[in-house]
Order: structure tokens, then C-alpha cells, then sequence
């Protein structure tokens, strides 16, 4: 009876080894660390495609170079099991804070995206088996604005507008440091060519509340003409609009069509 009880005891202190240690070769992604008292039990890192919940709560399938990590809670780490709520509250928290956004949040799964660096990031949290989670983490190239202000001069002589990609802050009027070379682009346009009036117009896409969402376009493109005429544009020669989710260029029932709705135009006056 000692040698099983001894016995016992060595399996069990191999379990519990097992579960304390990550996967070989598993690791956080570097956006987002784990939740406390948590390892990695499985997970891969390869171009693959993601099953992602837009904003209508369907599912869209996404492809990228994919970071997927299985967490499991440890019993042994002292610290207290998380309801499902907790873990999604804290993903949540986590990508807000560094500039995410919430898509998609459910009892037990939430859908974010983060623009950062350049790149368009696709968040997935899924919880299961009680306090486990997977996370996916799917890094996509971000919508390049290589544009010149010769190339927005003849799309402006051509169409009589054209739209840009200009990235704010989520919720927020604050230009994003990348796109900051797209302003200093349309500052060059109207400095090299001083006859030039136009009307700078801001558009989202249908997600949300359309009020907030006309006055979130109208602040966005405030914050550009305000950029303009601190660099020394006349402030006649410019005029500001939001027009919100009025004018869709694209199917808002997709994230490709939303993508393309949220814009900012700069069209000829």
C-alpha cells in the first residue's frame, strides 16, 4: 500500500509539472500577454485562416499570418479561476487600451481588430472547457496610402474628389502617427497649388449609432482642416463635413465593404 500511495504521488507531481510548463516552443504573442496562472498546452504560427465574427455577428473567414495559443488555467499558481467574462472583460480592456476596437463580443467569444505599426490585426478570443481560452492573433497588411500630391491632384482634376485612408484612434478625432504623412501629403497638394478650395468629408461605416457616428465624421474631418491651417493653409480655402453612414461606397453587410466606407474624401470645390 506505501509503494502505491508513493506511486501516486510521483504521478500526480508529473501531472501537475506537465500543466505548469508551456508547450515546447510556445510562447505570448508580443501584443497581448496572458491571463495570470495560465500556460500554453498547444498552439502554431503559419499563414492561415481565421473564422472571425464581424460587427452583424457573422462569421467571415480571414487569412493572414496566423498566432494561435491554447491557454489552460493552472490549479497549482495560487491564483483565482476566471469566469469567461473576466478573460473576455480583459482581452477587451487590453486591445482597447492599445488602440483596438471591439467587433464582436458574446457570452463566450470576442472579435477585435488593432491597427498598429502598418499592420491590420484580427483578435479572437474563444473560451471553452470551463476557464480555458484560445486566443488567435491574425496579422494582415494594413491598407497602404502611398499617395502623392500629384497623384491626388489629377484624381482631383479627373473625378473631382478622392478618397483616402486615414486612420484615427478608435471612437476618437486623433489622427494615428501613420497616417500622419497622408495630411503632410494634402498640405503639399494645397501649398503647390494656391487657387486650389476644398471640402474635406468624413464617412464610417453603419456600425453603432448613426448620430454619433455623423458627429465622430464631422470632428475627423475638423481635425484635418485644423491640421491644414496650423501648417499655414488658409483657412478659406477649406470647408469640413461629416456626413457619417449616409454615403456607402460599399456593402456595409461585409468587413471588406465596411473597411471601404470608413474614408475621408477630399473633393474639389
Amino acid at each position: 500500500m506505501k509503494k502505491l500511495i508513493i506511486s501516486f504521488a510521483v504521478m500526480l507531481m508529473s501531472i501537475t509539472t506537465i500543466i505548469a510548463q508551456d508547450a515546447e516552443g510556445r510562447k505570448d504573442h508580443p501584443l497581448l500577454t496572458r491571463m495570470p496562472g495560465y500556460n500554453i498546452s498547444e498552439g502554431t504560427q503559419n499563414f492561415n485562416q481565421l473564422d472571425f465574427v464581424d460587427a452583424k455577428g457573422e462569421e467571415v473567414k480571414l487569412e493572414g499570418n496566423l498566432t494561435y495559443n491554447w491557454y489552460i488555467f493552472n490549479p497549482e499558481s495560487g491564483k483565482t479561476e476566471p469566469s469567461y467574462f473576466q478573460i473576455l472583460k480583459n482581452y477587451a480592456n487590453a486591445i482597447i487600451k492599445i488602440g483596438g476596437k471591439k467587433i464582436f463580443e458574446d457570452n463566450s467569444i470576442g472579435c477585435y481588430e488593432l491597427n498598429k505599426n502598418g499592420k491590420l490585426y484580427k483578435i479572437k478570443v474563444s473560451c471553452v472547457n470551463g476557464s480555458d481560452y484560445m486566443l488567435y492573433i491574425l496579422e494582415m497588411e494594413a491598407m497602404k496610402q502611398e499617395i502623392t500630391a500629384n497623384e491626388m491632384l489629377d484624381a482631383l482634376d479627373k473625378d473631382g474628389y478622392i478618397a483616402l485612408n486615414i486612420l484615427f484612434e478608435t471612437g476618437k478625432s486623433a489622427i494615428q502617427q501613420e497616417s500622419l504623412p497622408v495630411v503632410d501629403q494634402i498640405y503639399e497638394l494645397m501649398n503647390s497649388n494656391p487657387s486650389l478650395k476644398v471640402s474635406v468629408e468624413g464617412h464610417t461605416d453603419n456600425v453603432g449609432d448613426a448620430t454619433s457616428n455623423k458627429k465622430l465624421s464631422n470632428d475627423r474631418a475638423n481635425t484635418i482642416t485644423g491640421a491644414l491651417i496650423a501648417k499655414g493653409i488658409d483657412k478659406t480655402r477649406l470647408s469640413s463635413i461629416g456626413w457619417g453612414q449616409e454615403k456607402p461606397v460599399a456593402d456595409n453587410r461585409t468587413e471588406d465593404g465596411r473597411t471601404k466606407n470608413r474614408r475621408v474624401e477630399i473633393v474639389k470645390k
